[in-house]
């Protein structure tokens, strides 16, 4: 027996009275979210079984089986069954699998979507799970984003870089490029990914650690606009701009 929707589900695992009730109600219905995935070819089943099986990873349970329904899912036009997809992907993926490499051309798909949203998901998904091959086939993809008028997407384009230098730091070149009007954008969650993708090629190249030393004017300055900026809800903790970019310009100086 299925319970059909999520907060079906739920509400039979809040009501098991022993771990071994628990057991019992999980068992029956990855029994079942299987048999849908065999018989059931519908993305609509697929996004709720999805949505299911995770909430089965969380009470520690195996769902392997649906690794690779996550993947049919993010190829859904729909955001709403990407976010779901994606998310799937990175609690149950990592980069040692094999199966990771078939979801290379999905993100690259969708870091040319026109919605901000579906770009950012993927470049999202990028900054968790990107191994060395998939690192090497998309740096192209995240270079150019950099470039991207909108601050949403340089910001997530910054940390799938830190992602990408942590796992084939050779590929520092396009990022060391865009140091300069990274460091310096007016975004401060631009500047708090610039700060992480300098301070990681850094950690890596004698080349980047040159250039930082050269780019020590303008990271001083953001310090100080930062320490003499007015009072800003959207960034003030406790009366201070933004303490944690603060932290991290300190430790990359």
């Amino acid at each position: 027996m299925s319970f059909f929707r999520l907060k079906d589900l739920i509400r039979a695992v809040r009501v098991c009275k022993t771990a071994a009730d628990e057991r019992g109600v999980i068992q029956r219905e990855s029994a079942a979210i299987r048999t849908s995935f065999k018989e059931v070819d519908s993305q609509d089943a697929r996004y709720v079984n999805i949505q299911k099986l995770l909430y089965i990873y969380l009470l520690g349970y195996p769902v392997q089986f649906g690794q690779l329904e996550c993947l049919k899912l993010v190829a859904s036009p729909k955001f709403a069954d990407k976010r779901v997809g994606y998310l799937g992907v990175t609690l149950l993926l990592d980069e040692k699998q094999d199966i990771l490499t078939l979801l290379t051309n999905s993100l690259k798909t969708d870091m040319h979507s026109t919605d901000d949203y579906i770009v950012g998901l993927a470049l999202g998904t990028l900054s968790n799970v990107a191994s060395s091959e998939v690192a090497n086939d998309l740096v192209d993809e995240v270079e150019r984003l950099l470039d991207s008028p909108r601050s949403y997407l340089r910001k997530k384009a910054t940390l799938a870089g830190v992602r990408i230098i942590r796992r084939e730091p050779e590929l520092f070149t396009p990022f060391l490029h865009r140091a300069k009007s990274l460091l310096g954008d007016k975004h401060h969650g631009v500047q708090m990914g610039a700060v992480a993708l300098m301070t990681e090629m850094c950690n890596h190249t004698q080349e980047a650690l040159d250039e930082g030393r050269r780019l020590v004017p303008v990271i001083v300055n953001q310090l100080r606009a930062l320490l003499g900026s007015g009072s800003s809800p959207e960034h003030d903790v406790a009366g201070i701009s933004n303490p944690f970019l603060q932290v991290a310009i300190l430790r990359l100086l």
